[in-house]
């Protein structure tokens, strides 16, 4: 019997879950492999079914969202989160960081009857995740090998290591060094293939913090650069705003502190 493989989405821009489709081919031929059971944006609607994975994008941002979750969690063997939105929040988490209810104010005139929660949160603020797949979006590569490991019972091993290795192995010019442009990579995890440097522009960390990131250290050479203190804090306060180690390097700057 074929393992079954959900693909759910929550409060995103469906970009990881393109990174499914964009297989293309090698998307039927995953198909040989497993049965891909929900999917709404290919297609497959039942979503209550029982699946062995779950793959995950967006963050939980309304009441029914957490409890939507929660089902899915449920009925799923493993659950995977994909993406920023799912592991850290995404650009949604940025109204963690403010007055929520007063943006919603601003924007709606009857705030009080939307179904918001208080924050934007990852998915493993709900529910137990057995597996994190960073990226703004996901690479293809990444979902192949998470379906390939899991297909065998085991986790693929986690990729924490630093983008300046990526740009490296690219050989990809530093664009700090040569250009002076306040480069995340230093502090990001690879697995993009260092896209950004490798066309003249700074990482803007959209896969997250890699093991051991020293903010502070990479603050004050932004600040070197000539970023302020608050400037500094949004290179942090981005994408992945909800991750550990950036939500504290950010709001460090942000108060104005090292």
């Amino acid at each position: 019997m074929k393992a079954r493989i959900g693909v759910y989405k929550f409060s995103s821009c469906d970009g990881c879950q393109l990174a499914f489709l964009n297989l293309g081919e090698t998307l039927l031929a995953l198909d040989e492999l497993v049965e891909i059971s929900y999917f709404a944006e290919a297609g497959m609607m039942d979503e209550d079914t029982p699946v062995d994975i779950a793959f995950v994008e967006g963050s939980i941002s309304t009441a029914a969202d957490r409890e939507r979750i929660r089902r899915i969690r449920d009925h799923s063997g493993r659950l995977v989160t994909m993406g920023a939105c799912a592991t850290a929040g995404g650009l949604q988490a940025l109204r963690n960081l403010a007055d929520a209810s007063a943006w919603l104010a601003d924007v709606y005139a009857t705030p009080e009857v939307l179904d918001s929660l208080d924050q934007a949160l990852p998915v493993a603020e709900f529910v137990e995740v057995d597996l994190e797949l960073w990226g703004c979006p996901v690479d293809s590569r990444q979902l192949l090998a998470a379906v390939r490991s899991l297909l065998f019972g085991v986790l693929p091993p986690p990729q924490r290591e630093k983008l300046c290795l990526e740009c490296k192995r690219q050989q990809a010019v530093c664009v700090m060094v040569t250009k002076g442009e306040p480069c995340m990579g230093p502090v990001t995890r690879s697995g993009c293939g260092a896209i950004c440097p490798r066309f003249g522009r700074a990482c803007y960390a959209c896969y997250g913090p890699a093991e051991s990131p020293n903010g502070s250290a990479l603050g004050r050479r932004f600040e070197g650069l000539g970023l302020l203190p608050e400037q500094v804090a949004r290179r942090f306060l981005f994408i992945n705003s909800h991750a550990d180690a950036f939500l504290e390097a950010g709001q460090r700057w942000m108060s104005g502190h090292d």
